[in-house]
């Protein structure tokens, strides 16, 4: 890209971080520090949401109201800033390992602005495990937060595919692709995800075999199951076994740094692989992922890669 369109493209993405600033846009990376052991934070993260469950429940009074109950829980974990509270939370506590992260030891260190774009400026989120899979801090805001919005239409009304192309313009444009490189398949799991997990507060079925969590009786609400995220955490939600689709010159760049991680992967190669692949792509089908397998460590460690970009035709 020649400098001129550099800066124009700089003082472009600053404008869109300013406008983005209050959602989010940074991203995360599960490729490097894979093998790293460390603890499941699943107790942990299911007490905090069970906990907040219990004192919205008893904070009711009155009629159903689906949309009550649901910004109870968003209020107390999700958030309007860069960051949802339950993300703070995941950063900060001294339970949940994570993994040794920070921008200059991440996949990231060393790209240049115009191809990080607002990760450049906020670094990338912390990575742990939950349910099995790691998972970047900023899904739980996704979760809670994006599921809220998909739910939201929901209630007004919208079709599924309706709903689901919402989260297909956010990753494309202001909290996707124009600000951070990422169109990021992760994201938009953990947006279906927080939607059926909002329908599953008051919904039969939406979890197989189980019931709502939230029941109404005599102008007040119950809990009348435990939530867990086992019931929402695949391994579509990382970033490394579900690859984002990126941008041409953030592509450039991970061309030439994915390889370094390759013995990684010969030490490990299942680490690397997603388990119920089928499954997993059939369950979200329609929902937007952008399939990129060229970024996944078996193919990217298989004899014959190409370093080629032919992604999309974007001048960047």
């Amino acid at each position: 890209m020649a400098r001129g369109g550099r800066c124009r493209w700089a003082l472009g993405a600053l404008l869109a971080l300013a406008l983005a600033a209050p959602t989010r846009g940074y991203e995360s990376d599960q490729y490097s520090h894979r093998l790293e052991p460390i603890e499941d934070a699943l107790p942990v993260l299911d007490r905090a949401v069970n906990e907040t469950l219990a004192r919205v429940a008893r904070r009711h009074r009155g009629a159903e109201d689906r949309m009550g109950i649901a910004l109870g829980v968003w209020r107390e974990l999700g958030g309007l800033y860069w960051a949802d509270r339950i993300e703070r939370f995941v950063v900060r506590t001294a339970d949940i390992e994570k993994l040794p992260q920070r921008r200059r030891t991440s996949i990231f260190a060393g790209a240049p602005f115009w191809a990080t774009r607002v990760n450049f400026v906020f670094g990338v989120g912390r990575t742990f495990r939950l349910a099995g899979t790691l998972v970047g801090s900023d899904k739980l805001g996704h979760f809670f937060s994006q599921g809220l919005k998909y739910f939201r239409s929901h209630l007004s009304g919208w079709s599924e595919r309706r709903v689901a192309g919402r989260g297909r313009f956010n990753e494309r444009w202001l909290f996707g692709q124009a600000t951070t490189s990422n169109y990021s398949n992760a994201d938009l799991v953990a947006n279906w995800e927080g939607y059926r997990f909002y329908r599953s507060l008051f919904e039969n079925g939406i979890v197989a075999g189980k019931g709502p969590i939230v029941r109404f009786r005599g102008g007040r609400a119950e809990i009348a199951r435990p939530f867990t995220w086992a019931d929402h955490v695949n391994d579509f939600w990382d970033e490394a076994l579900n690859p984002s689709y990126v941008s041409k010159s953030l592509a450039r760049y991970l061309e030439r740094r994915l390889p370094e991680l390759c013995a990684d992967y010969r030490r490990a190669p299942e680490r690397f692989r997603p388990v119920r692949e089928a499954e997993l792509r059939a369950r979200y089908e329609g929902i937007g992922l952008r399939e990129n397998l060229r970024f996944r460590m078996d193919h990217v460690c298989a004899p014959g890669w190409s370093s080629t970009v032919a992604l999309e035709s974007e001048g960047r």
